[in-house]
């Protein structure tokens, strides 16, 4: 992995790596924070129907006219 910087560096390009690795990172945190939500505010499945959910999600009401 070092040899990576070390050749990217020499290139003039060490920035462009390390900010697609910042990127990737960032879009794995926030996929990951999303589908937590969705995931607890969902319909639970089988097994799951009479645990609670976390004090850190929040409660999304469905839009008025759309099916539960």
């Amino acid at each position: 992995m070092s040899l990576y910087f070390a050749t990217a560096a020499t290139a003039g390009e060490a920035g462009a790596g390390s900010s697609l690795v910042l990127v990737y990172v960032v879009g794995f945190i926030a996929a990951v924070t999303l589908g937590s939500v969705a995931w607890y505010n969902s319909k639970r499945p089988a097994g799951w129907e009479n645990k609670e959910k976390p004090d850190f999600v929040p409660t999304v009401d469905a839009e008025e006219g759309k099916e539960v």
